[in-house]
């Protein structure tokens, strides 16, 4: 535990630090749904595999803060309101995706594919139904193409939920979106807003790397994961051959999914998504 706090002490103080990237925009961040909630109060949408980002009416933001390198046509006439959403290229697509939105030179081809996913009105009055309502006028009012109001809808029961998503699912999404349909505008972490996947996902981060064996000889056999709490797992499922010979090096923070936790409190079957980035 003591080694991984140095190792990430000393990350931390050698990180660059830009004076010019603004804080981090406050965003809503979601709680998990669990069986027994009323969904009747809820408008469900598509939880989709994209990158976070919040346009503040002149600027378009990561989670982090920093400025999304899009190209000047992107945004040109995005409304002058805030709005939140994902950056999205389509299923199974966000690697690729992130690669996009990263260079600090855009490329006009690869951005004409990306659209953003709008699902939110920051710190716009009324209830989420409200806003909802509002966001879909002032989107149709701009129309920019790639410029999209997620969809939302109700669902009457928890067996009817459990079929929205096992269809959404089917078709390559993630998963659902669940949010309270009479809810202030709120940030930070909220049950106002619900997360709801065939599996649960979590981050950890990389203390090590373990040698390949066999197939994988000379290659990285698992990462070494450390969770918040300081427990201890090894993720080599979902690694790619490329990932295996180039791996996320100590530090980095890495997204997993997993089924449940075991009775000494590690992930069961967990499996490797992504390096978290919040850019």
């Amino acid at each position: 535990m003591r080694v991984w706090l140095l190792c990430l002490a000393a990350l931390a103080c050698c990180a660059p630090v830009r004076a010019d990237t603004p804080p981090a925009p406050a965003m809503l961040l979601a709680e998990t749904y669990v069986a027994g909630i009323d969904v009747s109060r809820y408008l469900v949408s598509e939880k989709y595999d994209g990158v976070r980002a919040q346009w503040d009416g002149t600027a378009l933001r990561f989670r982090g803060g920093s400025t999304v390198p899009a190209p000047a046509w992107f945004t040109a006439h995005f409304p002058a309101v805030p709005l939140d959403g994902e950056l999205w290229l389509g299923h199974g697509q966000f690697d690729a995706l992130s690669g996009i939105v990263r260079k600090q030179v855009a490329v006009d081809a690869e951005w004409r594919a990306v659209r953003y996913l709008v699902f939110e009105l920051p710190d716009a009055p009324g209830n989420f139904a409200a806003r909802h309502a509002q966001l879909r006028a002032l989107i149709g009012a701009a129309g920019v193409p790639w410029l999209v109001p997620v969809e939302q809808t109700t669902v009457a029961s928890h067996a009817e939920l459990m079929r929205r998503l096992d269809a959404v699912v089917r078709t390559g999404g993630e998963g659902l979106m669940l949010h309270r349909a009479d809810a202030p505008y709120v940030t930070g972490r909220s049950d106002a807003l619900l997360k709801l996947k065939p599996w649960l996902d979590a981050e950890a981060v990389v203390v090590g790397h373990v040698p390949g064996q066999g197939k994988y000889a000379g290659m990285t056999g698992a990462l070494q994961m450390a969770m918040p709490d300081g427990k201890r797992f090894r993720l080599g499922s979902g690694l790619t051959d490329a990932l295996r010979r180039a791996p996320p090096p100590v530090g980095t923070r890495v997204t997993y999914r997993y089924l449940n936790l075991t009775k000494n409190g590690v992930p069961r079957h967990p499996r490797y998504l992504r390096v978290r980035e919040d850019f």
